[in-house]
């Protein structure tokens, strides 16, 4: 199983669903690809904000070695799920998809058609981001599983 975190930047989201849901994977010895790319390029190649990276060591998670990638359609070939944060990078990815096979890979990383809040403004909301984006990993894991 190959699976995907798109938000924005790639610096403070998607790398954090990607470690928590490597380390949980990992956990359970699930043999998954965890990655992770933003749907901007400003950040490419470098590590993930220095507020994800300390709420994820906060709980245990290390994330400080990735980097952020920008998402590209070869992706859709690689990847078994595109989980995507908001609607607008939502509807970025979908307008690189070239068919109905590389669209239904992809969806919303949160149920019910929720987004995942953008912490980059607001140095109080990474621990609830990192929080919610924890449990809907879980979540996830007994969904894909």
């Amino acid at each position: 199983m190959k699976l995907l975190m798109v938000c924005l930047g790639n610096i403070c989201r998607s790398p954090l669903a990607e470690g928590i849901m490597r380390h949980l994977a990992d956990e359970q010895q699930l043999g998954w690809e965890i990655s992770s790319a933003g749907t901007g390029d400003w950040h490419v190649n470098q590590p993930a904000d220095r507020r994800s990276i300390a709420v994820a060591k906060k709980f245990g998670y290390d994330i400080s070695a990735q980097r952020a990638r920008h998402f590209n359609a070869e992706m859709f070939d690689e990847f078994d799920h595109i989980l995507v944060m908001d609607r607008q990078n939502l509807r970025d990815v979908l307008q690189l998809a070239s068919n109905d096979r590389q669209r239904k890979k992809v969806r919303l990383f949160l149920t019910d058609d929720l987004e995942v809040t953008d912490p980059y403004y607001d140095d109080n909301l990474f621990e609830p981001v990192f929080l919610g984006i924890e449990e809907r990993c879980k979540q996830l894991i007994k969904e894909i599983k």
